[in-house]
């Protein structure tokens, strides 16, 4: 059976910083890429809040950079899946490879990260990237003078809309109910907001543009159907981690994220780590993720010459 030192699930800014730390070590990390190599910021089509980058790049491309970084030290990507784990023995672990063969491991990092919910339109996949979006923080900036939608109506969507409102002529809110999940005292923060328009029982049927989306076509609970235009389209309901096969072994919480010890990225499971979105429900940060990517590597490194 194959040893490995130190494998690591997921490529995205958490798994790959993980992987230069490690790998810098002398430690030979394995990163496992999963189905979208490189992660969610490979959706992305430009990033101008990582620094280092001064004149911005695309998500893919410094996703490659990273990539570059982590095999320059010695880091092995295989463009594979870990598809089934086993952390009840204590060490060491043993993980499935595409639901084949399987493979032992000293210390895992998980960096799975977390997706975002999507409406499920066909021309919402069209144009991600080119006005759909699912973080403000991350590309609001795009949208400087212009006309935007946040879809939800709980506090994060509120939040994404509290932003927008003070970069964007116009924000308006599509809130399939007839009232905001929102915090009270987020209601009232929005209610003060002038630019902030809330279209109450509506959802979305459509997205209207081709190369970049232009505006969208919203049906009532009453039937009838209305268009706005915009300049882009901010998701805000909700993320959902890729914990799954992580949590008959590892405590999670409500939502599904991996919970680690205070200021650390152990697990409750010896020589177990967890670093990125797939463990943090509030940032959802390329930056933060790479943060916390090292601290993992760290940690797995002083695990390691514990044994």
């Amino acid at each position: 059976m194959e040893h490995i030192k130190c494998l690591i699930i997921g490529s995205g800014p958490a798994g790959y910083t993980a992987a230069i730390y490690v790998a810098r070590a002398g430690l030979q990390p394995v990163v496992f890429t999963g189905m979208q190599a490189g992660g969610q910021l490979t959706t992305t089509t430009e990033i101008e809040n990582f620094p280092g980058y001064p004149d911005g790049d695309s998500g893919f491309d410094m996703m490659e950079d990273f990539r570059r970084q982590a095999e320059r030290f010695g880091t092995v990507v295989r463009y594979e899946s870990i598809t089934a784990v086993d952390f009840a023995t204590g060490g060491p672990h043993r993980l499935t490879v595409d639901g084949a063969s399987v493979v032992e491991a000293d210390t895992v990092i998980i960096a799975t990260g977390a997706s975002a919910a999507y409406l499920g339109l066909p021309s919402e996949e069209r144009l991600k990237g080119r006005g759909v979006s699912a973080c403000a923080t991350c590309d609001g900036f795009f949208y400087r003078k212009k006309t935007v939608a946040v879809v939800g109506g709980g506090d994060t969507a509120c939040e994404e809309a509290s932003y927008l409102a003070g970069l964007c002529a116009k924000v308006y809110m599509i809130v399939r109910r007839d009232v905001l999940r929102a915090s009270q005292a987020m209601q009232e923060r929005i209610a003060a907001i002038p630019n902030i328009e809330i279209l109450f029982g509506y959802q979305t049927r459509e997205l209207v543009g081709e190369e970049a989306l232009k505006g969208a076509v919203l049906v009532h609970r009453d039937g009838h159907e209305r268009q706005i235009d915009i300049d882009g389209f901010f998701l805000a309901i909700g993320h959902h981690p890729n914990t799954e096969i992580f949590r008959p072994f590892l405590q999670t919480d409500a939502q599904g994220y991996i919970i680690t010890k205070p200021d650390s990225t152990a697990t409750g499971c010896p020589g177990v780590f967890a670093c990125g979105d797939v463990q943090d429900p509030h940032f959802r940060q390329a930056i933060v993720a790479a943060g916390s990517g090292c601290q993992a590597a760290l940690e797995a490194e002083r695990y390691l010459k514990s044994l």
